[in-house]
Formats: C-alpha cells, structure tokens, sequence
C-alpha cells in the first residue's frame, strides 16, 4: 500500500529520495540534496597574512636569481683571471730565460773562435750557475741522491749493479739524470743505478 502512496504523490516520493520538495508551489532543493561546501569563507587577515606571503615568496626568488646570475658571473670572471696569472706566469718565466740563452749564444760564437779553452769553461760555468740560481729562485730544487738510500717517492731504479762497497749495498751509486723538487713537490724523479 505504500507503493501506492508513493505512486500517488510523486512529491512525497522525491522529498523521501531527497532531490526536490515543492514548498508554497515552488520547487526547491531539500538540504540533503545540496552540496555541502567544503570551502569556508577567508577572514581578511588570512588573505592578508596570504598576500604578505606570496609576496615574501616573489621577493626571495628574486634574490635568488639575481645571486644565481652573481656566482655565475664570479665563477666565469676567476676563470678567466685564472687563465690571465696562468700566461702571465708562462711569459714572465720565459722572458728571465732569456738572458741564459743569451749567454749561450755568445759562448757558443766564443767557442768558434776561442784559443783560450779556460774562458770558455768559465763562461760555461757562469751560464750554468746563472741558470741554477734562477731556477731556485724559482723554488726548484735538486733531489740529493748520490749515495742516499734509494727512496721510490723520489727515485727511479734505472738498474742495479754490485756495489763498489758494502756501505752502497741499497744505496744510490750513480745518478744517470737529476731529480728536482718544485715547491717541494717531485717534478722530475732522479733516474739512478741501486748498488746490491
């Protein structure tokens, strides 16, 4: 019987359903039919406290890119001053050789026309000792290693032959080309014969 009923009055059935209900002749959503509203109205001082934010955001982004495109720019002007002290280091250690092979040009022209073997061996000397010293001002150094014990941070065996003496045994006996330190670092390691 309530079948009915329902067949009846289609209102009653709609209102029951929850979709429409006629209310002095109007049609009207029933409140279990509208959508409830997730959404709760912003007070003021939030949308203020959001706008200060979005604002703070903008500001810091900004400042990031601009010290993004600083490092940037510092990163790319060290290089370049870099490669500038890199070459101006090259041309400053070629123009204080110079003056070296200056002096051998002219010892070699004496050679040519000298009677006198004990200049050219002293100028030879004066060139040679000349050059050392500009190299040590330069902060290269020779590895001692002339009867020192054999060192591989700083030696190279070329060979071993029997010592001359039982006090060489492990030892350096002769050096077939110096080593030299820069700045204390191996730049070049001595090639030496080891006594056993």
């Amino acid at each position: 019987m309530a079948e009915k009923e329902n067949i009846k009055d289609p209102q009653k059935k709609a209102n029951k359903d929850g979709e429409e209900k006629k209310v002095d002749g109007q049609k009207q959503k029933s409140a279990e039919a509208r959508p409830k509203s997730t959404r709760t109205r912003k007070k003021p001082e939030e949308s203020s406290k959001l706008k200060a934010f979005q604002q703070e955001l903008q500001e810091q982004k900004e400042k990031y890119l601009r010290l993004s495109a600083d490092f940037d720019n510092y990163r790319k002007r060290t290089m370049k001053e870099k490669i500038e002290l890199t070459k101006q280091a090259g041309e400053e250690i070629f123009a204080r050789i110079l003056p070296v092979l200056d002096n051998l040009e002219r010892a070699m022209k004496s050679v040519e026309e000298a009677q006198d073997l004990e200049a050219v061996k002293e100028g030879m000397h004066l060139i040679y000792n000349m050059f050392k010293e500009y190299l040590q001002q330069q902060g290269v150094k020779e590895i001692e290693a002339m009867h020192q014990e054999f060192n591989t941070d700083v030696h190279d065996a070329v060979t071993k032959i029997p010592a001359p003496d039982k006090k060489l045994k492990g030892k350096v006996v002769d050096v077939i080309e110096r080593g030299y330190f820069l700045n204390d670092k191996v730049l070049r390691y001595a090639k030496v014969v080891i006594g056993e």
